[in-house]
């Protein structure tokens, strides 16, 4: 009886754990299917990483990179979350800082050029919340990739700041790119803010783009198979961006050429420099303005609007030195002239007559890593705005007065930096700047810090 007992047990014990055995291994065979197909994503991004490491090996580009976007691998096909785990890279910018100025930064303006509305000056005192940048990117397919890059500003609004496709199998060196994107020409306007090398852009992007230049429409570029690195490129779009304005046609608006060269000298330096020409049509491309009186009003400008640019950079890095230093130079020159209708007072007495102008200006900067993570960095930033021709005031209808904004000036600035990278995310930074960009003899005194944080998968920084 007692036998009979115990085997009743054993079975009702077996019952039970039958189930729960048979469960757990439904869970390890559910957990070892999943690190395969782990150990199959990896390996497959692993083996793209070899490849593009190889091919960046062989690639006769006399060590200059040009990688300004972050380039994550495809997805593979394979089925579960695992395939999208890394689709779309993600990255955000925080950054902001503190300003204090001599002169107000409400009164800031360019002396004798006529405004774009983008200028910013030394911007708002005391502590202020800087614009963020938040970028997704990822490889489409095997034949494009797509990024978008939002730009939170202080006031709490979004932008979207680029928004473009770029092929990625183009053949014979070709690559070609559609939608919103920073354009190719010279060499800091491609560059996000977070990696400039001073808080802030030279005058001449400023005064002749109102900040960085972007497109709206396509690029192409075309890359050399020479051990001498070649980039040709060209662009257009619908030019809504200053100098240009939007007109309201079907057809493209203006045109953008350019092209790079860069390569070694011996192991230590590294070079590269460029040209180009942009051309472009504006519409009425208003701005504020105040007459002789200091009456509010508003002029605008019809006509072409050409610019040439060339820039040139230099970064030497001793062979085998322990304690890391780089010496990096960069400087670009610009000329634009522009020729057609200004409109004094478009509201009330809508005055028209010619206008013709000739404007240049350059900027030339050092930055010298002296330590691991500590930088030194000297600028200076002169612009020469010519003397304009203006109808309405060569006929004598309106004083130069009336046009204090193109009153002569010779503006210029020199800044000042010093920054510490506690490594490649991060970046705090002090600028002075002796600002003479009135033109007045008007010199503010700026002093400024800034911070930037990056959070997420990053790109390499252009060369």
């Amino acid at each position: 009886m007692t036998s009979c007992k115990a085997l009743a047990a054993l079975l009702a014990l077996a019952g039970m754990t039958l189930p729960v055995l048979s469960h757990a291994a439904d869970d390890v065979a559910s957990l070892r299917a999943e690190l395969q197909a782990l150990k199959t994503d990896y390996k497959t991004r692993v083996d793209a990483l070899e490849q593009r490491i190889a091919q960046l090996e062989d690639a006769p580009v006399g060590g200059v990179s040009e990688a300004t976007a972050p380039q994550p691998m495809p997805a593979t096909g394979s089925s579960g979350g695992t395939a999208t785990a890394f689709n779309p890279s993600i990255s955000l910018i925080l950054a902001g800082g503190y300003t204090n100025t001599s002169k107000d930064p409400e009164t800031w303006t360019i002396g004798g050029f006529l405004p774009s509305g983008g200028e910013v000056g030394p911007g708002e005192r005391s502590f202020n919340l800087g614009e963020s940048e938040l970028t997704l990117s990822s490889n489409v397919d095997p034949y494009f990739s797509a990024q978008m890059t939002a730009a939170l500003t202080p006031e709490n609004e979004v932008e979207v700041e680029e928004a473009f496709f770029r092929t990625l199998a183009l053949p014979d060196g070709f690559t070609a790119k559609g939608g919103r994107f920073f354009s190719g020409f010279g060499y800091l306007n491609e560059v996000h803010s977070h990696a400039w090398d001073f808080v802030d852009q030279p005058l001449i992007y400023q005064a002749f783009f109102g900040g960085q230049f972007k497109q709206e429409g396509l690029q192409v570029k075309w890359l050399a198979p020479t051990e001498l690195f070649v980039e040709l490129g060209a662009e257009t779009g619908n030019g809504s961006e200053f100098p240009a304005s939007r007109r309201n046609r079907n057809g493209l608006n203006g045109a953008t050429l350019f092209a790079h060269v860069g390569g070694d000298i011996g192991d230590a330096t590294s070079w590269r420099a460029g040209a180009a020409y942009l051309d472009q049509r504006a519409d009425d491309r208003s701005f504020e303005n105040v007459d002789e009186f200091g009456l509010p009003l508003t002029d605008s400008f019809t006509g072409k609007s050409r610019t040439w640019v060339a820039d040139a950079v230099l970064k030497w890095t001793p062979i085998g030195d322990p304690n890391r230093r780089q010496v990096k130079l960069q400087g670009e020159y610009m000329q634009r002239r522009e020729t057609g209708l200004l409109a004094f007072d478009t509201e009330g007495s809508n005055l028209i007559d010619g206008y013709r102008s000739s404007q240049s200006g350059w900027y030339l900067q050092g930055v010298y890593q002296f330590l691991p993570r500590w930088r030194a960095g000297l600028r200076y930033d002169s612009l020469d705005p010519g003397t304009p021709r203006i109808g309405l005031v060569d006929s004598g209808e309106l004083p130069l007065s009336a046009f204090p904004l193109l009153l002569p000036a010779d503006p210029d600035r020199i800044s000042i930096m010093l920054d510490w990278n506690p490594s490649e995310f991060s970046r705090l930074r002090a600028q002075w700047d002796w600002d003479d960009a009135r033109g007045q003899d008007d010199r503010d005194h700026a002093f400024r810090l800034q911070y930037i944080y990056g959070i997420g998968a990053h790109g390499a920084h252009k060369f």
